[in-house]
């Protein structure tokens, strides 16, 4: 580096040491995420975009060529509000710099006030005194010292006067930073970025991409000391990659509008990022599928961040795949975290019940010859998970679905094995379940530690639960059994003609079985009345559940029968995840049932 010019070296080595700032103050950016929901999330999301600029992208022969690889690597790794804006900044910055071996001062300053410009654009509705205003300030304080004789490091030193003024100054331009007395997290998130890149123009040294990294995955945990109550309008953190040609974003931002707020769009090349918080991410992916080829999909329960946070009602967290059925208000009580599997379908991957219902997926798939396939978490995600809950609880129950039917409870174990320590004990449960069962089993945790009961008493309780525990589901479409190979298609065939009603369950191990095999649905009942009957000759039944894919009014016939039955009503009636609707099929019904020791 020169004292007036910039390389490609300069910008690539400059955002190495910015990122590193970034990733090193991100437990200070959660605590103080307040705007615009208090879900102490920001410097998490902020890291995840600097981790993926700085593993995927490389330094160019020119500093435009640089800084379009980091735009190609941020629109990919962009995470939340501040997250994204900042993709779109970098994006502004490749866009305005001139494709030269170096550029100067006068053109970086030029460029980084089109940048801000840049990321305003992409927003619906602005909102002034978070990093937008912050990116804007600092482009203008650069642009004031252009024609100076100085040397970057002393132009770049000057203005970063202006910005640490304008991050303070963002305490007082928004309510809810005034009341909890912070500044913006994104806005102080960008001046770290800066500060990062001036260290390198004032020193020169270089950064191991790797120290990067390690930084990212270190935990740190932190006290959250105010609570905005701040109230949540849309739920759900919705974010996607659209892969497209020559897509309209303004048809977008007008199509998702009506379904939240806090949109951005923002798009490079053929590629266009989304973030809105919507109540109805089903919705948001419907209306994207329609533009492109849907690549990444993230949704998060900010409802759950918040409460996390800041209303934590034990020492225990609860984890369950999403494989288990249990009602969300149940859910959302017990504060259960949940590890929402993946759905792929025609090139397209789908979040388990947050992206797709059970009814849209089988009617995606009911055209087609082969069914809907699973993916198990990789084994990042459940790190990056198992990591949020340690710096928020003192220990970690996982109830998994079967490890007979997924490689979730393997993948996890082994995970967990890695990060379990003298401070953050994790234990994981194989429910040899799925569906309605498990979630009867994971209900019955989340009562426990409710109550307060310690958690190797919960563990063994719930682990001899198991054994207690069935599944008996009442198939009443063979299509998926069919497609899925379970019934061999002559089979199928015949069954259909026949009109074959099977009852499938788990056998002991957690392998699917076939229970019974009726040819009318009510004979069907019958079998299921008739196995009730006689588990209660000699056993007291517990509790019991009734879970339906897209057939409530059958669930509830199946309710009143078995209240009578049993003496209860059932614990809950649900509907079943898109997961375990693919297995099942159109309008099946299934009744779980735990067993009193």
């Amino acid at each position: 580096m020169t004292d007036t010019n910039i390389t490609s070296g300069d910008m690539y080595n400059a955002f190495l040491h910015g990122a590193y700032e970034v990733v090193s103050n991100r437990q200070f950016l959660n605590k103080i995420n307040v705007f615009p929901i208090q879900d102490g999330d920001t410097g998490t999301n902020l890291s995840s975009l600097m981790e993926t600029i700085i593993n995927e992208s490389t330094k160019g022969e020119t500093v435009k060529k640089t800084l379009e690889s980091f735009s190609d690597a941020a629109i990919r790794g962009a995470r939340g509000n501040s997250g994204i804006i900042f993709a779109q900044y970098i994006y502004g910055l490749s866009m305005e710099i001139s494709d030269n071996e170096f550029i100067n001062y006068d053109q970086y300053a030029l460029a980084s006030k089109k940048a801000a410009e840049y990321a305003y654009d992409a927003i619906e509705q602005p909102v002034e005194g978070t990093i937008l205003t912050v990116m804007k300030d600092w482009g203008e304080a650069l642009i004031g010292q252009v024609g100076s004789s100085n040397t970057i490091t002393e132009l770049m030193s000057a203005a970063i006067v202006v910005l640490n003024d304008a991050v303070v100054k963002t305490q007082f331009q928004l309510k809810e930073l005034r009341k909890a007395k912070v500044v913006d997290a994104g806005a102080n998130g960008f001046a770290f970025f800066i500060h990062g890149m001036l260290e390198y123009f004032k020193k020169g040294n270089t950064i191991d991409p790797n120290s990067i990294n390690k930084l990212q995955r270190d935990s740190i945990g932190v006290d959250i000391e105010h609570d905005m109550n701040i109230e949540i309008t849309y739920r759900y953190c919705t974010e996607c990659l659209v892969r497209a040609d020559g897509v309209d974003t303004k048809s977008i931002k007008k199509s998702l509008s009506p379904l939240g707020d806090s949109l951005i769009v923002i798009a490079n090349k053929n590629q266009i990022r989304i973030h809105i918080h919507s109540n109805e991410p089903e919705r948001v992916f419907e209306v994207l599928r329609q533009n492109g080829n849907v690549e990444y999909q993230k949704v998060d329960d900010m409802k759950k961040q918040q409460d996390t946070m800041l209303r934590r009602k034990s020492d225990i967290a609860l984890l369950t795949d999403s494989i288990a059925d249990v009602p969300q208000e149940f859910i959302d009580a017990k504060q259960i975290h949940v590890l929402n599997l993946n759905i792929l379908f025609e090139n397209t991957s789908f979040i388990d019940k947050l992206s797709i219902t059970p009814k849209q997926l089988l009617d995606y798939s009911k055209d087609s010859k082969v069914l809907p396939t699973t993916s198990q978490p990789d084994e990042k995600s459940i790190e990056n998970i198992l990591l949020y809950l340690s710096t928020h609880y003192k220990s970690l129950i996982v109830m998994t679905v079967s490890k007979q039917l997924s490689g979730t409870y393997s993948t996890i174990k082994r995970v967990a094995n890695r990060m379990e320590s003298g401070d953050f004990k994790i234990d994981v449960i194989d429910t040899k379940q799925n569906s309605g069962a498990q979630g009867l089993l994971v209900a019955k945790a989340a009562d426990l530690i409710s109550e307060g009961y310690p958690q190797k008493e919960i563990v063994d309780t719930i682990t001899a639960d198991v054994a207690r525990s069935k599944i008996l589901v009442r198939v009443k479409n063979l299509d998926n059994m069919i497609k899925s190979g379970r019934l061999s298609t002559t089979t199928g065939k015949i069954g259909k003609k026949i009109g074959l009603k099977p009852i499938v369950t788990l056998d002991e191990e957690g392998k699917g079985a076939l229970d019974s095999i009726s040819f009318t649905t009510k004979a069907s009942l019958n079998k299921l009345v008739k196995h009730v009957k006689k588990i209660m000759k000699n056993h007291i039944i517990e509790s019991y559940s009734i879970v339906h894919v897209d057939n409530l009014e059958e669930a509830i016939e199946v309710e009143r029968l078995f209240t009578d039955l049993i003496g209860k009503k059932p614990r809950y009636i649900t509907e079943t995840s898109s997961i375990i609707a693919v297995g099942a099929g159109a309008g099946a019904v299934a009744l779980s049932y735990i067993l009193k020791k």
